[in-house]
This record gives structure tokens, C-alpha cells and sequence, in this order.
């Protein structure tokens, strides 16, 4: 006999609802002008850090089309690599992106992000952990823009203490395209 999970409403159907909004809105442009990529913009993120036993490099290219000056959607990269002690993590994956502009200054955004994650644990005098898995995330934020900046905060509704490779749900972000 097989057995089925019961499935999370909030780990399947927000997402799919995010998405479905997004495309709805994106399948209202009019591509009358034929010119497509002159209406795509490149941004990403970058990230080094060090400490005491430890290191941490991220990278998150990423591309948007800006539909119209309210509007947005785009796509997104992600790799990061962290060590600490004898400890690493692996998390690389991909992500959807939709930006609203009501007004020119205020930037709302809905972001759905899913990792894999490669965490390893070495102990001594025990055998070494690992846990591999899938990590969804879905940011609602708001922001402040300026021409090609953004900087503002935005909150992981999906997020898991138990399994976020953040701390924190919250999460400060600055965002460029060019």
C-alpha cells in the first residue's frame, strides 16, 4: 500500500500563488515595440566575509524586465560557501522575482527563492554529519529606490529555525540593476 504525505499548504500553494500573480501581470505587456532587451536589467549581489575560524562568499547574479516604470520580473542566481571550524555549508539554487513600483521611491518586491542545502559537520572522535536538502523561501519587502539602487528590508514568510541558513526571517538588502 502506498502511503502519500499530506502536503503543506504553506510550502506549495504560496509560491504558486506568487508566481501566479507575477505572470499574470507580466502576460499584460504589450510587446508592440519588439524590443525586448533593451527593457532587461542586470544587477546581482556579492559577499565576503571572515572571522575568527571562519569564512563566508556569496554570489547572486540576477536579470529583470522592467515591463513598465511600476513594474518588473526577473530571475536569480544564488551560490554561497561558509566555513566555520570544521564545519562547511553549501547552499546554490535559484530564484523568481517581482518588483512593484506604486510610486517612483517605494519599491515592493516578492521573491521566491529555493536552495539546496549541503551542510557538513565534522566532529572529532565522531563520524562527520551531513544533511542535504531543499530549502524554499518566500520574501515579501519594501524599499526605498533611487535610480538603480534599492535598499530596504524584506521578511521570509516560509522561514524554518530549524532549517533557514539564516538566523533571522528578517534580512536587510540592497538591490542594483543597471
Amino acid at each position: 500500500m502506498i502511503r502519500l504525505r499530506p502536503l503543506s499548504i504553506k510550502k506549495y500553494i504560496l509560491p504558486f500563488v506568487i508566481l501566479l500573480f507575477g505572470g499574470i501581470c507580466y502576460s499584460q505587456v504589450s510587446y508592440s515595440d519588439g524590443n525586448f532587451w533593451s527593457k532587461v536589467r542586470y544587477g546581482g549581489g556579492l559577499g565576503l566575509g571572515f572571522g575568527n575560524n571562519s569564512f563566508n562568499a556569496a554570489i547572486s547574479p540576477s536579470a529583470i524586465y522592467q515591463a513598465n516604470p511600476y513594474f518588473a520580473i526577473g530571475t536569480g542566481l544564488s551560490f554561497n560557501y561558509s566555513k566555520f571550524r570544521d564545519s562547511r555549508l553549501t547552499a546554490y539554487g535559484g530564484s523568481l522575482i517581482s518588483l512593484v513600483n506604486p510610486i517612483r521611491e517605494l519599491q515592493l518586491s516578492a521573491e521566491f527563492e529555493q536552495l539546496r542545502v549541503n551542510q557538513r559537520l565534522e566532529l572529532d572522535g565522531s563520524p562527520d554529519l551531513e544533511d542535504n536538502y531543499w530549502l524554499p523561501a518566500l520574501y515579501l519587502g519594501i524599499g526605498y529606490s533611487n535610480q538603480n539602487v534599492t535598499v530596504g528590508i524584506r521578511y521570509d514568510v516560509l522561514f524554518d529555525e530549524g532549517r533557514s541558513i539564516y538566523a533571522d526571517p528578517w534580512a536587510p538588502f540592497v538591490r542594483v540593476f543597471f
